[in-house]
């Protein structure tokens, strides 16, 4: 393809897959696109073997990773290692009574302690932590580091472009995109609020061409709602050089997600897919759930701020809730594309669909502008 993010990492398909699995990761470089791991739930021994892992199987496809450095955290991180502080009684009595009434047993005590201490070291939301994940990283052969959560750190865009290494960050908003763009980002990813995890409230349909406007000439991926060929299209009509995709490879036999949460995937509308902050403590769009929809309740507690409500969820609500895989309360960050996804397939064939619908897409539009047959 005559395209700008193809020629910038030498790839066949402006397709970028945003994934927690490695195998996701993998399979898509191999495809001819661009695998992106998210390192956001990841110990830094964890992330040392995911990596040696892809360095070994990727078959020297460049891929890249995500990481989530806000621009601003209003809860107290500091507090991470003594949680029993951090955390609220009040917050805490709500997420255990919540569970205990819905009959979904504790942690055993005996093995509590060091559940909570293992699910801590895999949280990583504050700029620190994140930043000794990079470090790890800056020693394997990655191609690109995308920051999740507002315009990474002039320095690290400083190393990485030492390393030949590209920079991107995620947008909502023109003016964030003009702030990637300032702090010398090499693309951005325009995320309209269709999709899964941290997104805004603008769909991807006015979001896209906004920030192609605003940071023209820097490239701009559109992400959003996309997982078929026909919405890669509308990405490059639009004036994106490409797609930044998440929620489409969960169906994937690839994927991290336990059968359990992909058949709910599978079961939902575009819907269930809900915008709330209650899963991290800034809005995320995640499958509709019990938890979730608990904090409507009066009496309620508010919301914690990031990332006190993250490790609120994590620690008090989801260990416990995917111990014993609690239907109501199962979930997973996914995009309105959830609405699509009705059975299980491979990363390939994703890859293939998208491209064959592309083509489709196109030849549709030729016949279209060409007008209609000359008389004879």
């Amino acid at each position: 393809m005559n395209n700008r993010m193809c020629e910038m990492f030498g790839i066949e398909l402006p397709i970028f897959a945003f994934s927690h699995c490695r195998d996701v990761v993998v399979e898509v470089s191999r495809a001819g696109g661009m695998g992106i791991l998210g390192m956001g739930r990841m110990r830094p021994d964890r992330l040392e073997e995911e990596l040696a892992w892809i360095d070994a199987h990727i078959e020297g496809r460049p891929y890249g990773i995500d990481v989530l450095m806000p621009a601003s955290l209003d809860g107290d991180a500091a507090a991470k290692g003594d949680l029993e502080y951090a955390l609220p009684p009040a917050h805490l009595a709500f997420v255990r009574e919540l569970l205990d009434e819905a009959g979904i047993p504790p942690l055993p005590p005996a093995e509590e302690a060091a559940i909570k201490r293992d699910i801590l070291a895999g949280i990583n939301f504050t700029p620190r932590e994140s930043l000794a994940l990079v470090e790890i990283a800056l020693e394997h052969p990655i191609k690109a580091i995308v920051n999740a959560l507002g315009p990474p750190p002039a320095d690290i865009v400083e190393r990485a472009h030492a390393r030949g290494i590209k920079v991107g960050a995620l947008a909502g908003k023109p003016r964030h995109a003009q702030k990637h763009r300032d702090v010398g980002c090499d693309f951005v990813v325009a995320v309209g609020t269709e999709a899964g995890g941290h997104t805004g409230e603008v769909t991807s349909m006015v979001l896209w061409p906004s920030i192609v406007d605003a940071v023209a000439p820097l490239p701009v991926l559109g992400a959003g709602g996309v997982g078929r060929g026909r919405q890669l299209a509308a990405a490059l009509v639009l004036g994106c050089e490409g797609v930044w995709t998440g929620s489409v490879w969960l169906k994937t036999v690839q994927s991290e997600v336990i059968p359990e949460i992909k058949r709910k995937l599978f079961a939902a509308e575009a819907g269930d897919a809900v915008l709330t902050n209650t899963v991290t403590g800034k809005p995320c769009r995640t499958l509709r759930n019990a938890f979730s929809a608990a904090w409507d309740r009066a009496d309620a507690p508010p919301v914690l701020p990031a990332p006190l409500q993250n490790y609120l969820w994590w620690q008090e609500g989801r260990t416990r809730v995917e111990r014993v895989r609690a239907h109501d309360f199962l979930t997973y960050p996914v995009g309105q594309l959830v609405g699509d996804m009705r059975e299980e397939t491979s990363v390939r064939q994703v890859v293939y669909a998208m491209m064959e619908e592309l083509l489709e897409a196109r030849e549709r539009l030729d016949a279209m502008l060409a007008g209609p047959e000359p008389p004879t």
